[in-house]
């Protein structure tokens, strides 16, 4: 990107809520059902109906609001929103525009070593549409998604580079799935991210024209998606042209933006207050309650974690980005006490198993219990620590008991230094042009040596007493 522009972004993010109806009736919001099967009069808008606004959505705005620093609207008001599109049956959309129940909070990021506090606009609940499938034939429409409870959050446009975006998803994302607002799972559409991007000369204060980004998938297509607009209008200005306001469908095979529409005014919806929803009322009392219903969130739990168990912050920020590796990391540790060697295994052995099965920590399936019994068995030298990784392989795909499984398969340390000594004199008789090799120098023969040695001992032995012998067996046969 030329030095000579810079970036200004702002993020619109929408989320599914995790309550077990829709915002304004009693059906179900459960995803990947058949299509159509999970809808009535209300969500589809038939003639007659009225909306009853669910509780929980109310309690999740306000959470949501409290945890990422808002200010709560006590009295807030729900507003239509028309428009004519095939996925949305009343031909208008339950939101909020004059009054939302969130405003002017914040959220903390760290993006390569520097800290940013960004902005948060407001947030606002809504209903969400239903969904187009189509073919080559037709378009089909499954309302199933009509109704489902969002709460779309506005940033600030604070965000000056695809790095920064990624960081403030990943921490509005962690925060949503703490709090159990959101499940936030990109690949089922329960998070969205709109980006509202434009570039200008560095020093101008004037907000240029700007685009808005859709369709993107992942965080990794969201970068690339800011990249590849920011180069676009940046060669677009040095061109002497005029970027237009435009909405682009990001099209990630292809790695391009294509131009969903054009608009050179911002678009008329129309709003005017939703007569059947009365105001929302809420008290001191209730935001308080509310307030003590926050979990401690992924921040406060890294520094805890920092400051109480001695994580370094690199491990203390993996640990706490899938609320799954925290709940396992802190009922293991609550059970063994060895927090760091607690730490090494998730980070190590289980996080290697999940890469290689293309699996997120969601998919983990490891009891504390089996995990803290291992680690026990590996601290106090009962096992060697690659038999420690051997055995929880075993306990993560065969759920086994790890002390049951050593014993049987006879894997405690080896307490027998005769045959310790034995094994180490029969393997240097055999490779002599190693054990000549480490005479002249090369230390690498050593570590050769005491693998043979390790191997013929089938993993069993001590590794420092196998050490210490082929040490003292080298030294013996040194001129």
């Amino acid at each position: 990107m030329s030095d000579s522009y810079e970036i200004v972004m702002g993020i619109e993010v929408h989320a599914e809520l995790s309550t077990e109806s829709k915002i304004f009736c009693s059906c179900a919001t459960k995803f990947g059902k058949e299509p159509n099967t999970q809808i009535c009069p209300i969500c589809t808008g038939m003639p007659g109906t009225l909306p009853l606004l669910n509780k929980k959505v109310v309690e999740f705005a306000v959470k949501t609001g409290l945890a990422l620093n808002c200010s709560i609207t006590k009295e807030n008001k729900f507003d239509r929103k028309n428009y004519f599109y095939p996925d949305l049956p009343k031909a208008y959309q339950i939101s909020q525009l004059y009054l939302p129940i969130c405003r002017n909070g914040y959220i903390e990021i760290n993006s390569k070593g520097k800290k940013k506090k960004i902005g948060i606009h407001e947030i606002h609940m809504e209903e969400d549409a239903g969904k187009l499938i189509h073919d080559e034939n037709a378009t089909l429409i499954d309302y199933n998604r009509c109704g489902v409870p969002l709460l779309e959050i506005v940033s600030e446009p604070h965000f000056s580079n695809g790095d920064e975006v990624v960081a403030y998803l990943t921490a509005l994302r962690e925060i949503l799935i703490y709090t159990g607002v959101s499940d936030c799972k990109m690949q089922e559409g329960s998070m969205r991210a709109d980006i509202n991007l434009s570039v200008r000369k560095r020093g101008e204060k004037e907000l240029s024209t700007r685009t808005e980004m859709k369709n993107m998938s992942s965080f990794k297509e969201i970068k690339r998606a800011v990249e590849y607009e920011a180069e676009r209008q940046i060669s677009i200005k040095q061109r002497g042209e005029r970027v237009l306001q435009q909405t682009i469908r990001w099209d990630e095979e292809k790695g391009i933006g294509i131009v969903m529409r054009s608009k050179e005014n911002a678009d008329d919806y129309r709003y005017f207050p939703e007569p059947d929803i009365m105001p929302v009322v809420i008290s001191d009392g209730e935001i308080k309650r509310i307030k003590n219903l926050l979990p401690e969130l992924p921040q406060q739990k890294r520094q805890r974690y920092i400051s109480e168990f001695g994580l370094n912050d690199y491990d203390a920020s993996i640990i706490t980005s899938e609320k799954e590796l925290c709940d396992l990391f802190e009922r293991t540790t609550a059970l063994c006490d060895r927090p760091k060697e607690v730490c090494n295994m998730i980070m190590g052995e289980l996080m290697r198993i999940l890469s290689s099965l293309g699996k997120t920590a969601e998919n983990l399936n490891v009891a504390p219990e089996k995990l803290a019994s291992l680690i026990n068995i590996i601290s106090e030298g009962k096992i060697n620590r690659n038999i420690g990784k051997d055995v929880f392989e075993q306990i993560y795909f065969y759920n086994v008991d790890p002390w049951e499984y050593v014993k049987e398969n006879n894997l405690l340390i080896l307490d027998d230094p005769e045959l310790t000594e034995k094994t180490v004199n029969e393997i240097i008789s055999e490779n002599q042009k190693s054990v000549s090799d480490y005479l002249s120098g090369k230390q690498k023969a050593k570590g050769y040596l005491i693998g043979l040695v390790m191997k013929r001992l089938k993993g069993r032995a001590d590794p420092k007493s196998v050490n210490e012998a082929v040490d003292k067996k080298l030294k013996q046969l040194q001129p």
